[in-house]
């Protein structure tokens, strides 16, 4: 809606993963609290369609994680590339909102900039352009008017890099840091019994896949000198995976399935074994030492060998600064090094310390003043859709 139209706001929105569609429907919510009406097109999940999106397609259609798959998948993901933006063009938007899934958004952007230039695009999540290809922040320039920032480095990598105006929101984790972080009655709960260790071996069916039985060995390994209570929790579409991996493992995790259990677990939790992902950030916010690993298979591996950058890719050592939570990769991903490290984290131990000590600063370091992060992101959405343009956007 440009300036003194009468017309409630459309937003057309995009998501490509469970992820983005959570970060979506936080973000639908928000706008619809600040501004009651607005109509939302677009392709999402299940969070964004309880906030009132009717999806064009199943999201799982353009769901596609490494190469294999997305290879797989190409005849249909480029059809509902076509469908996307087709259906952007026929009903044009006040503002085009895109979340997180690089490959498939970036695409819309790129086409909907060249068919109708007036449109303007947000883009919720920064790719990790610090990682691996930094070309892409350049090249995100001409086709994004605002891009929404979780980390708080983010803004000044674009800076740097030459990509398009960033504006640090804040991470959506920041929202639930009471159902991470124990109360003074919980913290108590636990004296005397066996530390409670999270198993979290991926959302994904290949990252359970590759790394389950090396999660077990290690665990089993670590069990032999300690005792442990042991938790996975998973999504109740991976239940039955999850169930056949451990089959084999010496040590059976409880399994659960609700975030309520999740996050019950969180705040009794001593120390984590995870796959390397957003999750490692969520157990640095919850105050969490844990262990990160991650295995890829062979062609993904020979291609992130030639275009990662950096020392680390995980979330909550390029927030820190500093490699303080162990990672284990490909080849360097073995039963001894994995139970040796995580036996550290559960004891009393510097390296335990070390990671405390790094993530009591992170509150600091991740600190936004005012509104939440959706309600942040929210705002940028709101005043482009409203005619506004970057340059005028408050600070982040």
């Amino acid at each position: 809606m440009r300036e003194g139209a009468k017309t409630a706001l459309r937003v057309f929105m995009v998501a490509g993963e469970e992820s983005g569609d959570q970060l979506g429907g936080a973000l639908m919510e928000s706008l619809h609290a600040t501004a009651p009406g607005i109509a939302f097109r677009g392709v999402g999940g299940r969070r964004m369609a309880a906030a009132g999106l009717a999806s064009l397609f199943p999201m799982e259609d353009i769901t596609a994680i490494g190469i294999t798959a997305v290879v797989g998948k190409l005849p249909t993901i480029l059809r509902r590339l076509r469908e996307t933006v087709a259906a952007v063009l026929a009903d044009p938007p006040d503002v085009l909102v895109l979340v997180d899934a690089p490959d498939f958004t970036h695409r819309v952007a790129a086409r909907v900039r060249a068919a109708n230039p007036n449109i303007p695009i947000v883009k919720y999540v920064s790719p990790t352009v610090w990682v691996w290809r930094p070309g892409r922040a350049a090249a995100m320039r001409p086709h994004v008017d605002a891009l929404l920032a979780l980390l708080p480095f983010e803004p000044e990598v674009h800076r740097r890099l030459g990509g398009p105006p960033t504006f640090y929101v804040g991470h959506p984790l920041l929202e639930r840091l009471d159902e991470l972080r124990p109360s003074e009655e919980e913290a108590g709960r636990r004296s005397g019994l066996p530390p409670l260790v999270l198993v979290l071996p991926g959302s994904r069916r290949r990252e359970i896949v590759r790394l389950g039985a090396d999660f077990g060995a290690a665990l089993a390994r670590v069990g032999q000198s300690r005792p442990m209570d042991l938790v996975l929790p998973t999504l109740p579409r991976l239940e039955p995976l999850v169930r056949e991996t451990i089959s084999s493992w010496p040590l059976k995790p409880r399994i659960v399935t609700t975030e309520a259990e999740k996050y019950a677990a969180f705040r009794s939790a001593r120390a984590a074994l995870a796959a390397s992902g957003t999750v490692t950030l969520e157990l640095a916010l919850a105050g969490i030492p844990h262990v990160a690993a991650y295995r890829v298979g062979w062609l993904e591996a020979q291609i992130a060998r030639r275009i990662l950058q950096g020392t680390t890719v995980i979330l909550a050592n390029l927030v820190a600064g500093e490699n303080v939570v162990p990672e284990y990769l490909q080849e360097y991903l073995t039963v001894p090094v994995l139970a040796d490290a995580l036996d550290k984290v559960i004891g009393d131990t510097p390296e335990r310390a070390r990671q405390e000590a790094t993530f009591a600063r992170f509150d600091a370091i991740f600190s936004i003043t005012g509104p939440s992060p959706s309600a942040r992101a929210a705002e940028v959405v709101l005043r482009l859709a409203r005619g506004g343009r970057p340059g005028a956007l408050p600070p982040a």
